[in-house]
């Protein structure tokens, strides 16, 4: 039982926590820190998703396709009653609104955010404006702002998959400098790129359903319509909160390279994250020691309702995690 994914997050954990220095941070909390870690993980041994704790599979969809649809207000997400990043928009209403009552002389009179969270549901007009969170990562993967020119990054991407699969400039990036000052939160998975390689006749082969293996022809495997190449994305992260964020990002881009394998006709081969500024904060070192001591579960597989005909028409409810095992969910607080 168990898998190598588990391993080595919880070894990223062990590593933080016995050799990681204590830094401050933006949220005053303080951190133990490492810089510079990458995760591995081969797609054909499951899918890349936690065991050790369970991670919520339909906020990791719903956030991917918010990206995917080019949305930036955080009303998508209410609407599959996903929360992360309610803490985000908050603290930019509390900001921006002390700017005005400085300008207006008035007096603050905030909500709660409980109370502001009740208000993005019931007014639209209020959603609109503070559920804003700027030119965050989908806009910049779909709508890259180039001399008054929008660039569809993922669109191009999937383009040049299609006409050039050897290309070493199959990129996407979200760190745009000159809208950062626009963002809520500067991208902390600031890009990705892909790289794909041919498959073997003896790969292709394991993926078809031949009777007389001797007799199989690369012919034979493309009548069946068997993938011909296979298709790895690795990830560069600068700030990475281990406990609470890790989890969704390796599970988000994993999803995100399932369904740039499908749509280009390939098989999702290697998964990899670079890690830069790779942290622990203090009021999360207590769970991460429980989560180390946990033994892991063998990955799922991820099946789909349908077949998926384009890489962003698709709901949630489309991914299925299939025979998903778990451990308990570990409290911890977010850190805004």
């Amino acid at each position: 039982m168990g898998n190598e994914l588990d391993r080595q997050y919880k070894e990223l954990l062990e590593t933080i926590i016995n050799f990681g220095v204590e830094k401050k941070d933006r949220t005053g909390m303080g951190t133990k820190s490492i810089f510079g870690y990458t995760i591995r993980h081969n797609m054909q041994k499951g899918f890349p998703i936690l065991t050790t704790k369970k991670v919520a599979w339909k906020q990791v969809t719903s956030e991917l396709l918010w990206f995917l649809t080019c949305q930036t207000n955080i009303s998508f997400l209410h609407k599959h009653n996903n929360h992360i990043w309610d803490g985000d928009a908050y603290k930019n209403y509390l900001i921006e609104g002390e700017k005005l009552n400085k300008q207006t002389g008035g007096v603050p009179d905030y909500y709660t955010q409980k109370e502001f969270i009740n208000q993005m549901k019931t007014d639209d007009e209020f959603a609109k404006k503070w559920g804003e969170l700027g030119p965050i990562y989908g806009k910049q993967w779909r709508q890259w702002n180039s001399s008054n020119n929008k660039i569809d990054q993922i669109w191009d991407l999937v383009k040049n998959l299609k006409e050039n699969p050897d290309s070493r400039r199959l990129m996407v990036s979200a760190w745009n400098v000159g809208e950062l000052d626009q963002m809520v939160l500067p991208p902390c998975h600031y890009g990705f790129q892909v790289w794909t390689r041919e498959l073997s006749l003896q790969e292709r082969i394991k993926l078809g359903d031949f009777e007389f293996l001797e007799a199989v022809t690369d012919e034979r495997c493309d009548l069946q319509n068997i993938p011909t190449r296979a298709i790895s994305l690795m990830w560069n992260q600068r700030s990475v909160d281990t406990f609470l964020g890790l989890p969704f990002n390796i599970s988000s881009y994993g999803l995100l390279l399932h369904l740039l394998a499908n749509e280009c006709g390939m098989i999702p081969d290697e998964l990899i994250g670079n890690l830069g500024d790779t942290h622990l904060y203090l009021n999360h070192i207590e769970q991460a020691k429980e989560q180390i001591g946990r033994t892991s579960f063998d990955l799922p597989q991820l099946k789909t309702n349908i077949k998926i005909d384009g890489i962003c028409c698709a709901n949630p409810s489309d991914f299925i995690l299939e025979d998903y095992e778990y451990h308990p969910t570990i409290k911890a607080t977010i850190n805004n």
